[in-house]
């Protein structure tokens, strides 16, 4: 199946279409039930228009897809075999060449980082979507394109995820094994699109309220009799103010005025920043506000949360990869099952004593540490002229 072949039309129809225009909290209810029950159409829609309109949630949805590739992978042998040695080799070839591009806008293209990225857009959406597009070359080696296809284009209502080849299509097709990768995450979007409604009916009301009382009325008074000459000079008089609420009226006319402002503090901007709150230590797992508190209870707890959510993330994309990827590609090459594994780093902690003392340990034990990883991990440049690996650094 080549979904470039499926996108005739649709993705323009899609950007005609604005899922947030008649969002309501009853319309959301809905869409999150048909979610559960395995439709994704709407949903998928309004998770990605959130995604991409709201400020909070474009920014920590952004953060948190860039640091699960910031740190790169590694290929780990099963033994120290000569197998298990070319089974690296081969797979740390394929994954330094392979491609993604995103099948909805192709002008997205890249390399591991890239494809790294478009899998994370199952933490917020519980599912990421890739066909792969195997490409054999001639010496035996393996490529592949991996092509991100957004969530509307599938559905799950018989526990399995199946491809809409159409917009009128309600049951999908059957997802082929070797042709398809699918990245499953927390899909925390369901959350933060609940605390974008809450956070978005305040807002509304706010704006609301500060056209209506941001600037005061004008009310004109005179003896001239309605309609005369002085009272239409009166008239014009009151209509030249810039004023949204005006009125003239003769002296005997009494007007009583419904005083709806509010004489305290406001309650939208707390349940606003309440919301936002809400979304940052979903996506980020720490409220900053709090850590950044002294003596902030629970804050020693909460610091440790954005480590823990690094390592869930590291370890999502390495299940994803050698559950889709690392098979196809030793079977490709060697016939057999793999005997190496891909691993993603999941970085955040930056500790250079310990990562010495872990390598001077190896090294004592007798294990033979990679110039490039050594480099890496310490963050200072290989020289040209080192070679690759040194007699204690092949593995």
């Amino acid at each position: 199946m080549k979904t470039a072949n499926l996108y005739s039309g649709r993705t323009a129809a899609y950007h005609r279409f604005n899922p947030l225009a008649s969002l309501t909290p009853q319309s959301l209810s809905r869409q999150l039930e048909a979610f559960r029950a395995g439709e994704f159409r709407e949903i998928a829609r309004t998770w990605q228009a959130i995604e991409a309109r709201d400020d909070t949630v474009q920014s920590v949805a952004f953060k948190r897809k860039m640091a699960a590739a910031r740190y790169g992978w590694e290929i780990l042998p099963v033994d120290g075999s000569g197998n298990a040695r070319r089974h690296r080799d081969a797979l740390s070839e394929f994954f330094r060449n392979l491609r993604a591009v995103n099948a909805h806008d192709e002008n997205e293209r890249g390399g591991f980082q890239m494809l790294a990225r478009q899998m994370m857009d199952a933490v917020g959406k519980r599912y990421a979507v890739h066909e792969i597009v195997w490409q054999p070359g001639s010496d035996g080696s393996l490529g592949a394109e991996f092509r991100f296809v957004p969530l509307w284009y599938f559905e799950n209502t018989s526990g399995r995820l199946r491809f809409l080849a159409s917009d009128a299509a309600v049951e999908g097709e059957a997802l082929k094994d070797g042709q398809w990768m699918v990245t499953t995450g927390p899909g925390i979007m369901e959350a933060s699109s609940v605390a974008f409604m809450y956070k978005h009916l305040p807002l509304r009301d706010w704006l609301i309220y500060c056209e209506r009382n941001g600037m005061p009325g004008v009310r004109g008074v005179t003896d001239a009799p309605p309609d005369s000459p002085e009272w239409l000079a009166a008239l014009e008089a009151v209509q030249a103010f810039g004023a949204e609420y005006k009125a003239l009226m003769t002296r005997s006319t009494e007007v009583e005025v419904v005083d709806l402002s509010s004489r305290g503090t406001l309650p939208y901007p707390a349940l606003i920043e309440r919301m936002d709150r809400a979304i940052v230590v979903l996506w980020r797992g720490a409220d900053l506000s709090t850590i950044s508190r002294t003596g902030g209870v629970g804050a020693s707890l909460q610091d440790e949360e954005p480590d823990l959510i690094a390592d869930a993330d590291a370890s999502m994309l390495s299940e994803a990869l050698n559950t889709y990827v690392t098979p196809w590609v030793t079977r490709h090459c060697f016939g057999q099952a793999p005997l190496a594994r891909i691993q993603v780093r999941a970085g955040r902690r930056k500790d250079v004593d310990r990562d010495l003392r872990i390598f001077r340990a190896a090294r004592e034990m007798g294990f033979r540490i990679d110039a490039e990883d050594f480099a890496e991990r310490l963050s200072f440049p290989l020289s040209r002229n080192q070679p690759h690996s040194t007699p204690e650094s092949h593995e």
